[in-house]
């Protein structure tokens, strides 16, 4: 199934204002869609018999960084049975210091391969995934200041009396 199919069932049950953007400039065309309505179209997306999206094959965060001010999740799912792949993404505004992490809905109840991604997301970007049902880093220790993979991030200089900036 082509990715204009996909997208034209989802429109078909949602309407056209669930897609807030559609990029089919890169290799992997993506629709974007609001954070409030990802459980229900990934729900459609997981039982509709014409898709059946079986597989979330990978959960990607970006920090689009302090200027622009938001954060981005990617889901790249795929139907093993009919062979066809899609690519699903939310934004949500980006968290100033100090206040709370940005919040995206989980896909755990979903799919179960999205409890390490959406840990993972959560260690080097800070997205809250809510619902998750054991949110806490997965790769940095527990007590790790900060989210690596986000554009302003300081590197410690010192972890538990160990010096781990060098320069």
């Amino acid at each position: 199934m082509s990715f204009s199919e996909i997208k034209e069932l989802i429109i078909n049950m949602f309407g056209e204002e669930v897609i807030l953007k559609e990029d089919i400039t890169s290799l992997q065309h993506s629709i974007t869609i609001p954070n409030e309505r990802l459980l229900e179209v990934c729900q459609f997306l997981h039982v509709q018999p014409k898709l059946y999206f079986d597989f979330l094959a990978c959960i990607t965060g970006i920090d689009n960084g302090p200027t622009i001010g938001t954060v981005e999740v990617v889901y790249h799912l795929t139907s093993i049975p009919y062979e066809h792949n899609f690519v699903l993404k939310v934004e949500v505004p980006r968290n100033q210091e100090g206040e709370p992490l940005p919040k995206v809905y989980s896909l755990t109840p979903i799919w179960k391969t999205a409890d390490w991604h959406e840990r993972e997301a959560f260690d080097l970007v800070g997205i809250d995934f809510i619902g998750h049902p054991d949110l806490r880093r997965i790769l940095l220790p527990a007590d790790w200041e900060g989210y690596p993979l986000r554009k302003d991030y300081q590197e410690q200089e010192i972890y538990h009396g160990i010096k781990v900036k060098y320069e």
